[in-house]
């Protein structure tokens, strides 16, 4: 079997959901022929939530676009059912507010249909190993929008409240970098560690902060100010 990124020899469980059935089964055929595992295909919201919970993808390939449940609903309620499984939007809209909603409902990359299909299968690769990847342009966006939530004011702390985990220097070096918005292959070859210890780094991160995913880690990252250090 061939090797489908690094540090593993299983194929990547991928899942396509778009309205337009010729593009969606072309995505399903190009993905397929590259060697990830296409466990799933859906035409409109509703189907795709079923179809999701119950073929249990690694990731979702999601038009935004779709009758029925749009989505960024279908994105919010395959997420709450599986808060492993990722979704990378891949859609014809670049608009700003469409990006920034679909992140918001737990998007982890957002890819616009004019990608080649190296750049889609690579997404897809980059987006299972739990980096954000986002067409040229787009990343920028979506950080400054977390900046514009981090400076709001922070609700009146509780007193009550336990104090913070404490993290290991490593880990927070590792979660200052996540917070740059390296990839973890960038932050690997930064600190001369394995893309495999790296990964390991951010699931004991996510751990102590009970966090969820790379996205609430960057938020929490840039509140604390550990992206300007």
């Amino acid at each position: 079997m061939t090797e489908t990124t690094e540090g593993r020899r299983d194929p990547i469980k991928v899942m396509v959901v778009d309205d337009h059935p010729m593009w969606r089964d072309a995505v399903a055929r190009d993905l397929a022929e590259s060697g990830f595992a296409v466990v799933a295909t859906a035409g409109d919201g509703d189907q795709a939530v079923r179809r999701a919970k119950a073929a249990a993808p690694e990731v979702l390939v999601l038009d935004l676009n779709l009758p029925g449940k749009p989505g960024v609903q279908v994105c919010k309620e395959v997420v709450a059912a599986d808060p492993a499984l990722r979704v990378l939007v891949l859609s014809a809209s670049g608009e700003h507010a469409d990006v920034l909603e679909a992140v918001k409902s737990g998007a982890t990359g957002y890819l616009l249909k004019s990608a080649s299909t190296e750049e889609l299968q690579d997404a897809v690769r980059r987006t299972a190993a739990g980096d954000p990847v986002f067409t040229p342009g787009l990343a920028g966006l979506v950080l400054g929008e977390y900046r514009r939530l981090a400076s709001e004011p922070a609700p009146a702390p509780d007193t009550d409240e336990p104090k913070a985990p404490r993290l290991t220097d490593r880990e927070t070096e590792v979660l200052r970098l996540v917070a740059k918005g390296l990839s973890y292959k960038q932050i690997a070859e930064r600190l001369v560690i394995s893309h495999r210890t790296v990964q390991n780094h951010v699931q004991n991160t996510l751990g102590k902060l009970q966090l969820h995913n790379r996205v609430e880690l960057v938020r929490y990252a840039i509140e604390r100010g550990l992206d300007d250090e």
